[in-house]
């Protein structure tokens, strides 16, 4: 697991550096393989925005959010970032039932003519 941190405008903290390792970290045991993310953490006035990029395998997943709240905007972030990772393991395991079993397919009529 590979987490990059970004800080832009603003000035970066052991606490926030810590709260964003945590929280990204979470994410792990939802993915099969293993992830890298790059975490953007920007300051502008009175507003913060965080953006999150992650991979892991062949799979991307990405979300911002602008608020007043830095340690708020890390919390949505991540909820969203695993509502996405939750629906795309839904949607990969229904493909793999659809696909038909060999158990279930019909038995071969026999060779005999009767």
């Amino acid at each position: 697991m590979n987490i990059v941190i970004t800080f832009r405008h603003s000035e970066s903290t052991e606490a926030l550096k810590a709260y964003v390792n945590q929280k990204v970290s979470r994410l792990q045991k939802f993915l099969r393989q293993p992830m890298s993310a790059r975490v953007t953490l920007d300051a502008e006035k009175l507003h913060h925005r965080v953006e999150v990029k992650l991979q892991s395998g062949g799979q991307w997943y990405e979300a911002h959010e602008t608020l007043a709240d830095m340690y708020a905007a890390i919390d949505s972030v991540v909820d969203k970032l695993e509502a996405q990772i939750r629906h795309a393991k839904g949607v990969q395991s229904t493909k793999r039932r659809r696909m038909t079993d060999l158990r279930h397919e019909p038995a071969p009529a026999p060779a005999g003519g009767e």
